[in-house]
């Protein structure tokens, strides 16, 4: 069997490295949130917004597209955009590390095309603003190099697409 040629070949394995060391990453981010302990009584503050008008010229919006073959939030530019499973309603627990692989999607966002959902925000941690739909803060993921990849569906079973009405999709 004949190999293709030697830059895609060179760009699936650059792709496949970034996703792997991606996920160990991600693996001992959530190792030290779930393993640490917060002594202080801070959470995130939640404010809601009704969703706006298509067509806003913030280039901070969220839409919907279909990733292999399901409807999910995504940015302006069409990447996926996901929940984290041990996050709360008022609190993100992706920080540091997992943040860096992670990057919280930064609130406020308007709602574009298929977005009918309450977005809303929270206060992280770090003082930054958040965006969360559905009561769920919302991140993208590193390891996604284009629009319509999905790559961080599911890793460690705890980051999901977000479908339209703000659901995690946990299959």
């Amino acid at each position: 069997m004949q190999e293709p040629n030697n830059t895609t070949f060179g760009h699936r394995q650059r792709i496949r490295w970034l996703a792997l060391a991606a996920v160990v990453a991600a693996g001992l981010a959530v190792a030290a949130c779930s393993s640490s302990s917060s002594t202080s009584g801070a959470s995130g503050t939640s404010t809601s917004a009704a969703p706006t008008a298509t067509g806003s010229s913030s280039g901070n919006s969220l839409k919907t597209a279909t990733i292999n073959g399901a409807t999910v939030l995504t940015n302006a530019t069409g990447f996926a955009v996901y929940s984290f499973a041990p996050d709360t309603s008022a609190k993100s627990n992706c920080n540091g590390s997992c943040a860096q692989i992670w990057p919280p999607v930064k609130g406020p966002v308007t709602a574009g095309s298929g977005v009918t959902g309450t977005l809303a925000t929270i206060k992280r941690s770090d003082g930054t603003v958040q965006a969360t739909y559905g009561g769920h803060q919302l991140y993208t993921f590193a390891g996604d190099t284009q629009p319509g990849d999905a790559n961080g569906q599911n890793v460690l079973q705890s980051f999901f697409l977000v479908d339209a009405n703000g659901n995690p999709i946990t299959s």
